[in-house]
């Protein structure tokens, strides 16, 4: 598959649908971006269900600030809408193999439930501080 352009028009919709969405962050000016580049090609080519995309950071910097973006290149992986992987820097082929082969095996049905049991916790700790604070108000 063709590595496909993504901007802040096309962004949500390619990656917010079922399946393995790479993006890579880069810019024309980045050198690391430029050695990366054929291994994310090559990495395309070989997984035709799998959608490849890149944001320019210089012409989508909406979209950069948006995903704290202050490196790169940055490979996001994402999968039926859950971002898995967000980290700067380019990989050889072989961890970016190995990356793909992780994301694919995933039960997305555990890491929705782990997800799930995180955003319970943290509105549970959220609560405790509130009521914490509310005390210390009172007294």
């Amino acid at each position: 598959m063709a590595v496909v352009e993504l901007t802040k028009d096309t962004f949500a919709e390619t990656v917010e649908g079922e399946g393995i969405t790479l993006v890579d962050f880069w810019a024309e000016w980045c050198g690391p971006c430029r050695s990366f580049a054929p291994v994310y090609q090559k990495a395309a080519g070989k997984h035709e269900d799998i959608v490849f995309g890149k944001v320019d950071t210089e012409a989508e910097q909406e979209l950069a600030m948006a995903f704290d973006i202050r490196s790169i290149p940055t490979l996001m992986i994402v999968r039926d809408g859950v971002t898995l992987y967000q980290h700067p820097g380019a990989l050889p082929e072989s961890a970016l193999e190995d990356l793909i082969a992780q994301a694919r095996a995933l039960d997305m049905d555990e890491v929705r439930k782990a997800l799930a049991e995180r955003a319970a916790e943290a509105e549970a700790q959220s609560a405790d501080s509130t009521a914490a604070d509310a005390e210390s108000a009172a007294v």
